[in-house]
């Protein structure tokens, strides 16, 4: 068999593959399907319900949107959230039968704003992928926030930590680690 032939079939078996339903392979997002996210802002009171991502592809409409709600609520600063977050706490929403909302308590924050939560807290990172628009504070109505965290863990796309004394997950798309 030459070596086209053995890549074309390994793509072939691959393709196979991606017809699955989106989670049966832990850690994967599938380009092809329609997400949907849900946010309550928990101090903003804002909601927003809508399909970021369509067969063909991010909808920048939307987009714009999910930076809006997910901005620095202090200072009112957004930045472009990354794709992969959203794509992670899509896959979330999914493994959780796609019903609730999240509820933010932090997405994006200002370098100003960090600082300000690091003087008051020993629990904030001075480098924090908040400020690039990579990580997210959430809960997921329905949903027992330690479910929330143990899925967040099994998908081994970032970042976890669990706060259970204030009720909420972080999560983040930098290298995959957990507290």
């Amino acid at each position: 068999m030459s070596s086209f032939s053995k890549q074309y079939d390994r793509r072939r078996i691959l393709g196979a593959g991606l017809s699955l339903p989106a989670l049966s392979i832990p850690g994967l997002s599938f380009a092809n399907q329609e997400r949907r996210l849900c946010f309550h802002h928990t101090h903003t009171n804002e909601k927003l319900d809508l399909v970021y991502r369509d067969a063909t592809g991010y909808r920048a409409d939307t987009l714009a949107q999910v930076n809006h709600i997910l901005r620095d609520h202090r200072s009112g600063e957004s930045v472009a959230m990354d794709s992969s977050l959203l794509d992670l706490l899509g896959d979330l929403y999914e493994v959780h039968g796609s019903r609730g909302e999240f509820q933010v308590i932090s997405g994006y924050r200002s370098p100003a704003t960090n600082d300000m939560l690091r003087s008051r807290s020993n629990g904030v990172a001075k480098k924090s992928l908040h400020m690039q628009g990579k990580a997210i504070d959430i809960r997921l109505t329905g949903v027992a926030t330690s479910d929330l965290r143990d899925s967040a863990l099994q998908l081994a796309r970032g970042g976890v930590g669990y706060y259970s004394r204030s009720d909420f997950i972080h999560v983040d798309t930098g290298r995959v680690r957990r507290w």
